[in-house]
């Protein structure tokens, strides 16, 4: 396959992974019906639960519409993981995450035009300030640095698991999106209230400059390292201990050759 051809479905699929789950955080979570169609104060948020179903959806739809493509990895850390597990060449890596990062903030942009759309609207007033990632006085729940940093590094450490498992050589064909998407939808339940969520370089850093750019608080981007440091290294050790202890063979094989 083609790089150019792998670049462009990851762009497309971290551009619907960001629309689809950022999206919904900042203009589902919380709708209140409160326009001219809906008078008075009906809710309709789709909340925690929904937010976290519509990320797991974003995944689960463009792995099967992209994954024989691209092999579906929408993210820099699920990148550096199957480097690590032998399943990605290491040459790739650099131009996957620019095309992911780029696919990001493009769906980024499209949130804030949409969500700028109503009256008044604020980028703190939305769930988790534009759906971006904190921890701290930047943390939903207020939580602490450490704590943050270890449901990232865990979190992402058992995505990675779960992809290089459900993908692996002898597990079930066809069935690994809907694995991976449920992951993804468990991982949000989790730790939403804690982080809002990132186990994706790529989603928080679109975030964060989304705040940044488009007239919003700019702390989120003070504290990316964060969700770039955790991630990568939690899929790091998740690539590393599937190829040494739980896969079926030790051959290299790279995802969507």
């Amino acid at each position: 396959m083609p790089l150019a051809k792998k670049l462009i479905a990851e762009f497309f699929g971290t551009f619907w992974l960001v629309l689809g789950g950022c999206g919904s955080a900042v203009l589902a979570a919380t709708f209140l019906g409160v326009g001219k169609s809906l008078p008075g104060a009906f809710p309709l948020g789709i909340g925690l639960a929904g937010v976290s179903l519509a990320f797991g959806l974003t995944v689960l739809t463009m792995a099967y519409a992209v994954g024989h493509i691209s092999g579906g990895h929408f993210n820099p850390a699920v990148s550096f993981g199957l480097w690590a597990a032998n399943r990605f060449p290491g040459g790739q890596l650099l131009p996957y995450i620019l095309a992911q990062c780029l696919g990001a903030f493009l769906g980024a942009v499209i949130i804030a035009i949409v969500a700028e759309g109503i009256p008044g609207f604020g980028y703190a007033d939305t769930a988790g300030n534009f759906a971006s990632n904190g921890f701290g006085d930047l943390s939903p729940g207020g939580y602490s640095a450490l704590a943050c940093f270890v449901i990232e590094f865990v979190l992402t450490f058992m995505f990675l698991l779960i992809i290089l498992g459900a993908t692996d050589r002898l597990a079930p064909k066809g069935f690994a999106p809907i694995a991976i998407g449920l992951a993804l939808t468990l991982i949000h339940l989790i730790s939403i209230p804690v982080t809002n969520t990132s186990v994706n370089p790529a989603r928080s850093l679109s975030q964060a400059l989304g705040l940044l750019f488009f007239g919003g608080k700019g702390g989120a981007i003070s504290q990316i390292w964060m969700f770039w440091l955790a991630p990568i290294l939690g899929a790091l050790l998740a690539g590393w201990v599937y190829r040494n202890y739980l896969a079926s063979d030790d051959k290299v094989i790279y995802n969507a050759d």
